[in-house]
């Protein structure tokens, strides 16, 4: 099946997009969200120590993916580390900002998706996921 789009049905596409992103705007969490982002943004400590346990997290998951078993000491390390993490107030907001915009994303790229799908818009019970029969693709795992 090919999608053939016009210029007029492009520009439509893009206005309810840049009023997706509007509406987005206008919402008081989103704002809140950006004073969070922009104190985090502001703050080298916190960046440098949420890296530093990204990183660690990373090289952590590569060594288990590999088969190599972690000594008591990296896991007791990488916790210490997450636990002072999570305890600085500018990155735990960052945090919880970035679970956020991704449930956001997430559902719209559901909704997207879905559409698709169905060649409808979709209604909430579509959207809903009673079981793992809905596969992997449908936004929900």
């Amino acid at each position: 099946m090919h999608m053939i789009a016009t210029e007029q049905n492009e520009e439509l596409i893009l206005q309810k997009t840049r009023d997706l992103c509007a509406a987005l705007l206008e919402d008081r969490r989103f704002r809140d969200s950006r004073e969070h982002l922009e104190s985090f943004m502001a703050d080298q400590a916190a960046q440098s120590q949420y890296r530093e346990v990204s990183e660690r997290g990373r090289v952590l998951r590569e060594k288990q993916i590999q088969g190599q078993s972690l000594a008591e000491t990296e896991i007791d390390e990488f916790e210490k580390m997450r636990f002072d993490l999570l305890n600085n107030p500018v990155a735990q907001n960052f945090i919880e900002l970035q679970a956020q915009m991704n449930e956001v994303q997430d559902a719209i790229n559901k909704m997207i998706s879905k559409t698709f799908e169905l060649g409808r818009v979709p209604e909430e019970e579509d959207l809903k996921c009673g079981d793992s029969s809905c596969g992997s693709g449908c936004g929900c795992h």
